[in-house]
C-alpha cells in the first residue's frame, strides 16, 4: 500500500509519497554519487547491463536494491503502489520490482520524460517480477508517479502491459487501476481507445484506496499557488476524522477489522496503520516531500520522515547527496518504529510525541529554509539537525 501526489505550478513542482510496507521491515533513506557506466548491476533479482547513474536520494527497504521513493540530481522525483489486476503476479519468475523501475529511473533520466521512457523500455525489456516482500511470496504490480519541476506522467503496468497519461497540474495515485482511455502512451498490446481499467481486478474492493485519494486530491485541489510542503506533511500525517486512527484490510470477518474501519471498508487512512495479526500488519513505513524548483539557481529541497509521519518528523534534506548519514543505519528506523508502537497502543502517547516533535520540526525547517541557498552550510546544518533529533529521540526514550 502507499499513497503518491505532485502539483504542478508554473515555476515548480511539489511532490509527497508515504510508503506502506510490512509493519517490522526495515526502511533507510540513503544517498548515492554519480556512477560511471560498465559492466552490469545488480538489481533485486536480476544483473543487468550497468548504463551509469546520476546522483540520486531514495529511501528503500533494507533488503532491497529498489526505491519506495526519491529524487535525483535532475529534479525527477519518482514513487510507486501495488496495484492489483487480472494478470497473476505470482505467474511471472523474478525480474524487475516496481521498486527497482523507480531507481533506475531515477538513476538514468533526466526529466520526467526521459523516466518513461527508461521505465517502460526496462519494463519491456526484463520484465517484472518477484516477491516485494522479504522471506514471503508477494509479488505485485507497481503504478508509479513520476514527476520533475515542469510537469508529469501517471504510469500504471500489469506484468509488461502499460499505460501512461501526462499531468497537467496535479495527480494523485494510489493502490488501484486509475487510468482509463485517458492514457496517451501504451505498450503494443493495448489498443487505441481502450481503457486501461479493463485490467483492474474487479474482485479487488477499491473502497481503502478510494478513501486515501479523496484525501490526497483534496490537497492536490488547493494547487500550487498557495500550497506549501507543511501542507503536504499534514496531507501524509492524515488521520481522518480522528486524531489517531487504526485502518484495518479488506477481511471476511468484519468483526475482527480494527477500530475505524466500516463494513464497507471505508476508514483507511494515508497515515497507515494495519495490524490484524495472521491477516495484514502494514504501516506507513518512511515517507517523503519535495519542491522542486524549475531555476536551477535555487536548491532543490526535500523533508524525509522515518516511520510514520504522525510519530515521526520530516527531516530537512539538499537533494541528491545532503543527507544524516544516520538516516541509513536501520537502528535509527528502529526508533521511529518504537514509537509508532507506542502510540498506536496509547492514544495519548500521540500528543506527546507530537509535543516535542512539533517545535523541533518547524525550528529544523527554518534553519534549512536559512541556509538553503549556501551549500557550504548544507554538512555543518545537518550535522546540527541530526544531533537535535537524535536528543529528541533519547527524550522520548527511544
Amino acid at each position: 500500500m502507499c499513497d503518491t501526489l505532485c502539483v504542478i505550478g508554473h515555476d515548480r513542482s511539489l511532490f509527497a509519497k508515504n510508503s506502506d510496507r510490512p509493519r517490522h521491515e526495515v526502511q533507510i533513506c540513503e544517498s548515492h554519487p554519480e556512477r560511471a557506466a560498465g559492466g552490469t548491476v545488480r538489481t533485486t533479482y536480476l544483473e543487468i547491463e550497468d548504463r551509469g547513474a546520476c546522483a540520486v536520494l531514495g529511501s528503500r527497504p533494507a533488503w532491497m536494491w529498489g526505491f519506495e521513493h526519491g529524487i535525483n540530481e535532475h529534479r525527477v522525483a519518482i514513487g510507486n503502489e501495488r496495484v492489483f489486476t487480472i494478470d497473476d503476479p505470482h505467474a511471472n519468475a523474478p525480474a524487475l520490482t516496481g521498486m527497482d523501475l523507480v531507481r533506475l529511473g531515477l538513476e538514468r533520466a533526466h526529466n520526467a520524460d526521459d523516466a518513461l521512457a527508461v521505465m517502460t523500455d526496462l519494463l519491456e525489456q526484463h520484465g517484472q517480477g518477484g516477491s516485494c516482500e522479504e522471506g514471503a511470496d508477494d509479488p505485485y504490480w507497481s503504478s508509479f508517479l513520476v514527476a520533475d519541476p515542469r510537469g508529469a506522467w501517471i504510469l500504471e503496468t500489469s506484468g509488461t502491459t502499460w499505460a501512461a497519461r501526462p499531468v497537467d497540474h496535479g495527480a494523485s495515485i494510489s493502490n488501484r487501476i486509475s487510468l482509463g482511455t485517458d492514457w496517451t502512451e501504451a505498450s503494443p498490446n493495448v489498443e487505441v481507445g481502450a481503457s486501461f481499467d479493463h485490467w483492474r481486478d474487479p474482485s479487488t474492493p477499491t473502497v481503502p484506496a478510494d478513501d486515501r485519494l479523496a484525501a490526497t486530491s483534496a490537497c492536490v485541489a488547493t494547487g500550487a499557488a498557495t500550497l506549501r510542503p507543511a501542507d503536504l506533511a499534514a496531507t501524509m500525517r492524515h488521520h481522518g476524522d480522528r486524531p489517531w486512527g487504526a485502518p484495518g484490510s479488506p477481511i471476511d470477518d468484519v468483526a475482527a477489522l480494527p477500530s475505524g474501519i466500516d463494513a464497507d471498508l471505508h476508514g483507511f487512512t494515508v497515515c497507515f496503520h494495519v495490524d490484524v495479526p495472521g491477516l495484514i500488519s502494514q504501516t506507513t513505513t518512511a515517507s517523503i516531500l519535495a519542491d522542486l524548483p524549475s531555476d536551477r539557481d535555487l536548491p532543490a529541497r526535500a523533508w524525509v520522515a522515518l516511520g510514520s509521519p504522525c510519530a515521526s518528523l520530516y527531516v530537512p534534506v539538499f537533494p541528491p547527496e545532503g543527507v544524516p548519514p544516520a538516516l541509513a543505519e536501520p537502528a535509527t528506523w528502529a526508533r521511529f518504529a518504537a514509537l509508532r508502537d507506542r502510540v498506536e497502543a496509547d492514544d495519548a502517547a500521540l500528543a506527546s510525541t507530537r509535543a516535542t516533535f512539533g517545535p523541533l520540526e518547524s525550528e529544523l525547517w527554518a534553519r534549512a529554509d536559512e541556509v538553503a541557498t549556501d551549500a557550504a552550510r548544507h554538512r555543518g546544518y545537518l550535522f546540527d539537525a541530526w544531533s537535535a533529533v537524535d536528543a529528541a529521540l533519547s527524550r522520548l526514550g527511544v
